[in-house]
Formats: structure tokens, C-alpha cells, sequence
């Protein structure tokens, strides 16, 4: 972790006027670090005047009032920090500090976006909370940005299957918006998932914030799922968000004559992948999901395997290759649920596919 008082410069960098996360990082890669900054940079002659300026007289109230809202489940993570989620500081304009009021190691866990219209449909407000609860009880944690419709529905759907899901704001860590999902966002962290903000404590939520957030949400994931979204909307932004950073984008389709399926059957035109079920995202995040099954640093994904559901289905699976409908028949969960957890009992090689499209149970023991 960062020490106390290279977080204090960490915080004086993140008030200094005018300078975005982009020059932030220029700046850094120049000086070496935040205190180097603060003790050269004011008689660095290629430094603009009013930043050399502003390097004499650090904002060191505000950083104090930082300060005091962190403590206990709250967080203040820098660049330097080894809990800083290392797909977003992939971007050129990664956040250089992150306000984390909750579980912070949910953040180096496997994301997926998950975003859509604020005033869906019933169908697909069903289908967002469907997917996922389905993706986070086969180890996924759910990414979303607190707001009404698509957002909160993913969110939910995270939580009824006792799965991790992180909210992204676009205000202060201290400040909840919309209002009315403080008791979902107490629920995220009591459920283990994090809230999660680039801004200091008490910034309101300003209308240029939203944008910009996006980002982070696709920026902390591997992929990004658009349920329902007009032409014109936040969601598209971040599945360009997501497209620009090199990250998968999914779509689901939906009738011609709702217009909040416009905006997915345009993502799907240009290149998104078209999903009908959480499978198809779990078999095209697959690759990923290994390898990130794999890192020590993140054993909340392996836990899965400890689940009762999960034990359950792995005594139904025989020796012999069994097929997907006596495993669902055998086990009493849905088929949806059957295909995530298989793959992911793949992946963790208790299990392997078969010729005719069963399953059979591997030498490895059951945890």
C-alpha cells in the first residue's frame, strides 16, 4: 500500500487545477513520483507558470478532508497500490487514485459491464437481472453504475445469486445517486462488492461526471454487456468506451418495434457479438476467465466450487459422458444455470466436454 505521507501528494496531485488523469500520468512519468513532483516541479522551467503555481501551494485542507473519510471499509487506492484493478490502469487516462468504499480486492476480481436504458422495459429489466444473477454464480463480478433501470436490475441480479457486483459513481464516494438506491448500494457492500469513484469526497453529481464514468466501467472489465439502450445513450458511449479500450462487447437483441433495442442491433451491426444467453458470454470470456482462475491473487473465484449448487451438480455428473438434460433433470437446477456452472467446472478441471456434447467427471477431487 501507499504510505501515508506519499498519499498525501497522491491526494495534493488529484486537487491541483485543471490537470486531468492523462497529463497527471505525463507528469509522473517525468518526476518519478507525487513528493518528487511536489519538491522539483516548481523549478522545472518546462512546467506551465500557473502549474508551477499551484505546485507552491498544495490543497492540503482539502487533502485532509479526504483523509478523514477513509478508514475501516473505506479506501483510497493509488496507481502504486497493488489493489489498483491492473485492466484499468491499462488506460491512458486511468484515474490516478480510486475512492473504494467496500471490499477492495473486488476489484482484481474478473468483471463484466453490464449496462442499459435508466426506464427499460419489464422484459428487460427481467433480462438484466437473469443474466445476471446467472454470471455472477458462475464467478463473475457484475460492473455496473448505480442508476435506475438496466443498472440497478444487474446490480440486483448480482446480489440474489450472493455474488460480487461493483457500482462505478459519478460523484463523491460519500454521495449516492440516485437517492433512492442507498439501500442497494449499502447492499452491494454489505454483499461483498465495493462502490467505487475517481472523485473526492463531497463532488455533487455534475452532468459531465456520467460520461466519463463510463469509462471505468468498461475500463475495469473484460467485457461489456448492453441489455437495452436508444441510439442515443450513455450505454453506447461506454460500449464505445469498451471497443476503444480492446475489450469485448455484447448485445442482446430484441423486437424491431422497441426502440430501446435500436441501440443494441447498432452496436450488433458494427461488430458487437450478439448473445441470446449467459453462456455465450461465458464461452467467449473463457480464454480470460482461465487465465484469471489461475492467479493466486484472486481466490474469490475459485470459491465458487464450494457452493452447494456447485457440489450438487458435480455428484450428478458421472464417470461416463452425461448429458446436459439428465444433469438438469438430475439436479433441479435450470439449464441456464446448468451450461455456466459446467463451463466453469471446466475451467477449473473437474469436469471435461464430451463428443456428443455430455460431460464427464475428471480424476480431480471434488473440493
Amino acid at each position: 500500500m501507499t504510505s501515508r505521507d506519499e498519499l498525501h501528494h497522491w491526494l495534493a496531485l488529484l486537487h491541483l487545477p485543471g490537470i486531468g488523469p492523462v497529463r497527471l500520468r505525463e507528469l509522473l512519468v517525468q518526476h518519478g513520483s507525487p513528493s518528487a513532483l511536489f519538491d522539483h516541479g516548481t523549478r522545472d522551467p518546462a512546467l506551465e507558470p500557473e502549474l508551477r503555481a499551484a505546485l507552491r501551494a498544495p490543497a492540503w485542507e482539502a487533502v485532509e478532508q479526504d483523509l478523514a473519510w477513509a478508514g475501516g471499509e473505506r479506501h483510497i487506492i493509488t496507481l502504486q497500490d497493488p489493489r489498483y484493478p491492473p485492466l484499468l490502469a491499462q488506460l491512458r487516462d486511468a484515474p490516478p487514485l480510486l475512492f473504494v468504499h467496500g471490499a477492495a480486492e473486488a476489484l482484481l476480481t474478473p468483471q463484466l459491464a453490464m449496462v442499459g436504458s435508466r426506464n427499460p422495459t419489464p422484459l428487460g429489466e427481467e433480462t438484466a437481472t437473469q443474466f445476471a444473477r446467472v454470471l455472477a454464480a458462475a464467478g463473475l463480478t457484475i460492473t455496473s453504475g448505480l442508476a435506475l433501470g438496466i443498472d440497478g436490475a444487474s446490480h440486483r441480479g448480482a446480489l440474489a445469486a450472493k455474488g460480487q457486483t461493483i457500482a462505478v459513481f459519478g460523484t463523491g464516494p460519500d454521495r449516492i445517486y440516485p437517492a433512492r438506491h442507498r439501500d442497494l448500494a449499502h447492499a452491494i457492500v454489505d454483499g461483498g462488492g465495493a462502490l467505487v469513484s475517481e472523485y473526492p469526497p463531497g463532488t455533487p453529481p455534475l452532468p459531465g461526471h456520467f460520461p466519463r464514468r463510463n469509462r471505468l466501467i468498461s475500463g475495469l472489465a473484460l467485457g461489456t454487456l448492453v441489455v437495452e439502450a436508444a441510439l442515443r445513450s450513455g450505454s453506447l458511449l461506454t460500449a464505445r468506451s469498451a471497443s476503444e479500450q480492446g475489450r469485448e462487447v455484447f448485445a442482446i437483441p430484441g423486437s424491431i418495434h422497441n426502440p430501446l433495442a435500436r441501440g443494441c442491433h447498432r452496436l450488433i451491426r458494427d461488430g458487437a457479438k450478439l448473445v441470446e444467453t449467459a453462456q455465450d458470454i461465458l464461452e467467449e470470456l473463457a480464454p480470460q476467465l482461465r487465465a484469471a482462475l489461475a492467479q493466486e491473487a484472486t481466490p474469490e473465484v475459485s470459491e465458487f466450487n464450494l457452493d452447494e449448487d456447485y457440489r450438487r451438480l458435480l455428484d450428478c455428473i458421472d464417470f461416463a459422458p452425461t448429458a446436459v438434460d439428465i444433469l438438469v433433470e438430475r439436479s433441479g437446477l435450470t439449464a441456464d444455470a446448468v451450461s455456466s456452472m459446467l463451463l466453469l467446472l471446466e475451467l477449473e478441471g473437474f469436469v471435461a466436454s464430451a463428443a456428443g456434447g455430455g460431460y464427464a467427471r475428471t480424476s480431480k477431487e471434488s473440493l
